[in-house]
């Protein structure tokens, strides 16, 4: 049992949210450039810039604390504190328009995620998941609802993209015996899992940054987020991702994946 870490850092850690939404915001639905990365996903300047504000706050206030962000990589990853940084976990939806986007926060302890932020500025929700303690959402405890089979549960992933090569095959086992699939949430879709909303979400070709601070908020949320293998979510085990509003559709879920 992960300790849950001091309420000093957990208010930081909503400081760091608070300030990637200063830059994002103003802009959101407006003219912006965007480039294209190695990957080729997209990033803009709401992206650097976001990144780049937190990870000051972060250097200014906890020098030894480790730092892995989307855009500009490690700093002190050894460190036994890390702080995992992705400041817009749906960039196709933020230039497309849509709010389906979040930043994501999560520091990590050896390891081991005990702090999940899952921030979505523009509406100005937020999911706060801490090691042991139950999820809030905009300061109020929320939990996941129970679903009665996978044939009943609504499901959401990040793209059709996820459906395509031998792990998408996998993934569509599980998808088409659901009662409603939808796409392209991303990170926003966890949060809905936590709110009661929706049931599964299944992901693959993820990195830590995408994954880790979803685990404190579906956790706390009485709900059950592994890899495909049913391992718990830590840094290095989660690029394939499964989480259920209701802990026990997980096993199912996992026999599916695995075929």
């Amino acid at each position: 049992m992960i300790a849950p870490p001091d309420a000093e850092l957990v208010a930081f850690a909503h400081d760091l949210a608070d300030r990637a939404g200063v830059v994002i915001r103003p802009l959101f639905r407006q003219p912006i450039d965007v480039d294209t990365k190695s990957d080729q996903s997209p990033v803009t300047a709401a992206d650097r810039g976001a990144e780049a504000a937190i990870r000051e706050l972060i250097v200014d206030r906890y020098p030894e604390h480790g730092i892995l962000g989307e855009e500009f990589g490690a700093e002190r990853a050894d460190a036994d504190w890390v702080w995992h940084l992705d400041p817009i976990d749906g960039t196709k939806s933020f230039i497309s328009g849509s709010a389906q986007f979040a930043t994501l926060i999560a520091l990590a302890y050896k390891g081991a995620p005990v702090i999940g932020i899952i921030d979505q500025p523009i509406q100005r929700e937020r999911w706060v998941g801490v090691a042991g303690k139950p999820t809030l959402f905009n300061g109020n405890p929320v939990t996941t609802r129970d679903c009665a089979g996978i044939d009943q549960a609504t499901f959401f992933s990040w793209g059709a993209e996820c459906f395509e090569g031998e792990r998408g095959a996998a993934l569509w086992r599980l998808a088409e015996g659901t009662a409603l699939r939808r796409y392209s949430a991303d990170a926003y879709a966890y949060g809905l899992l936590a709110l009661g909303f929706v049931d599964i979400v299944a992901e693959n070709d993820l990195k830590p940054h995408d994954y880790l601070a979803l685990a404190p908020v579906v956790n706390g949320a009485g709900g059950r987020i592994t890899d495909w293998q049913g391992n718990e979510i830590r840094h290095g085990v989660g690029a394939e991702t499964v989480a259920v509003g209701d802990p026990a559709l997980h096993e199912q879920v996992i026999k599916l994946l695995k075929g």
